[in-house]
């Protein structure tokens, strides 16, 4: 049950629908206020605090989207919702990037609307201090989520600026970046510094799903409802009901499931496979992609509707080259985290040279490459001290512009190929000692200490 000093605005000019949005909302134990056109709505905002307000998009005196765009400037804190015309996408999509909280469409379902109400003032308990992340700030403990996203350059400061204010919205992001430069992050971190944190966090990569398994995956099924469907079983937007649901690589979905997508998006149900009757969802939608998605859309290969749809605002996430000056801090971090991963005593220094190595070398993998590249130093380095050498670096070469899909793949397969050496010499070293790690690392000429860490990492028993 809320508490009754959670007011709610409600504005829209057929008395009908006001009586039934007073009547449910006062039903979940709020305090309701209406109004019939932007004039009263206005004066009503200037004499009371609202925790909420709900407005239709057609009104006598102007529209809705007019009021998104006073609260978002005047109010920020107020979370607004906008009651959209069946089928007026483009309007919904448009209030959630001039600041909109979330949108229903008509016929207003009052399932969905609770929930849309309930995640709203979630938000505003969260800005009061009634939240758990409130009550931790309230006693002293640091909001440490963002510091998970390490670093204070300017770019990385204006990522986290967005990612909070993007918790505050319910409105689909499309989180983009190079590989490797953290977009997963970013958008669990969305989801936790959110008002569905309780909630399921589902991520899928859309690119690793077989074509013709993506529908049930995604949908769900229905026993018997084609070869091998023995039972019923929820498809991950069922899983993510709640909560939110990531679609990584979202420009390897097929074109047909694009349209099923599309659908789910707009109408917030799934139609399970072999179903007679759609099951609604209560899912935020997250994406990314390290392919940029307008020449796709450009040349047929993704549509143009998805597209606007799932791009309503886009995070950009930059590149280690873009914010050179945290290398050494997530250097350090990652050093530290790979020591305990590995059960390692202390975590190695890395020296001012190759420090520098770090800082030069062109990061076609970004962060996932520098962790990589530290893994394989940690297994190098002697006297718990990373040279230059125990990088594994060939040259320092600082590029003038951004590398190829080619040198990317030719990068990847040189990591991947340098890994297997390693793996073959870690084994045979073990075989040719009889299994003996002691003796197995004075062949190699490497400590005892890099030997098991090598092993940890590998997964060499």
């Amino acid at each position: 049950m809320n508490d009754i000093s959670q007011h709610v605005l409600v504005v829209d000019d057929e008395p009908d629908i006001r009586e039934l949005l007073h009547l449910t909302l006062s039903r979940m134990g709020l305090d309701v206020t209406t109004a019939e056109d932007l004039g009263e709505a206005r004066r009503a905002m200037q004499s009371q605090a609202f925790s909420f307000c709900l407005t239709d998009m057609r009104l006598p005196d102007g529209n809705g989207l007019d009021l998104v765009e006073e609260v978002s400037e005047r109010y920020p804190n107020l979370p607004i919702a906008v009651i959209t015309a069946h089928g007026k996408i483009e309007d919904a999509v448009y209030a959630l990037k001039i600041g909109a909280f979330d949108f229903v469409s008509k016929p207003v379902d009052l399932a969905v609307l609770r929930k849309l109400v309930n995640t709203a003032l979630k938000i505003r308990k969260s800005d009061s201090g009634e939240a758990d992340r409130g009550e931790d700030k309230a006693a002293g403990k640091p909001d440490s989520a963002l510091d998970k996203l390490t670093g204070s350059s300017p770019a990385i400061k204006q990522c986290k600026a967005m990612i909070a204010k993007l918790a505050r919205s319910q409105a689909p992001v499309l989180v983009s970046g190079d590989s490797g430069s953290g977009k997963e992050l970013a958008a669990r971190l969305i989801h936790d510094l959110g008002p569905r944190a309780d909630g399921p966090f589902i991520p899928v990569n859309c690119g690793a799903i077989p074509t013709e398994l993506m529908e049930s995956e995604f949908f769900g099924h229905r026993k018997g409802s084609f070869t091998g469907a023995a039972g019923d079983k929820d498809g991950l937007f069922q899983a993510a009901d709640g909560g939110t649901l990531m679609l990584d690589e979202v420009a390897d979905l097929p074109l047909h499931m694009q349209v099923k997508l599309l659908r789910v998006i707009q109408e917030k149900a799934v139609m399970p496979i072999g179903a007679r009757a759609e099951v609604p969802v209560d899912v935020r939608i997250l994406s990314a992609t390290h392919k940029p998605l307008k020449p796709l859309v450009e040349s047929g290969k993704f549509r143009s509707d998805l597209y606007f749809r799932l791009n309503v605002i886009e995070l950009p996430m930059p590149g280690l080259q873009d914010r050179v000056e945290d290398i050494p801090e997530l250097a350090n971090r990652f050093l530290a985290e790979i020591t305990e991963q590995w059960e390692g005593d202390r975590a190695p220094e890395i020296s001012d040279a190759a420090m520098e190595t770090l800082k030069h070398h062109n990061y076609t993998g970004n962060v996932r490459e520098l962790i990589n590249i530290l893994q394989r130093a940690v297994t190098m380095c002697e006297g718990n001290v990373i040279q230059p050498a125990d990088l594994l670096l060939e040259h320092v070469e600082v590029h003038d512009s951004a590398p190829t899909e080619t040198e990317k793949q030719d990068d990847q397969s040189l990591d991947t190929y340098m890994e297997e050496i390693e793996r073959k010499m870690l084994e045979d070293a073990l075989r040719n000692a009889r299994y003996n790690k002691t003796r197995a690392a004075e062949l190699l000429g490497i400590s005892f200490r890099s030997f098991r860490y090598k092993l940890k990492k590998y997964g060499i028993e």
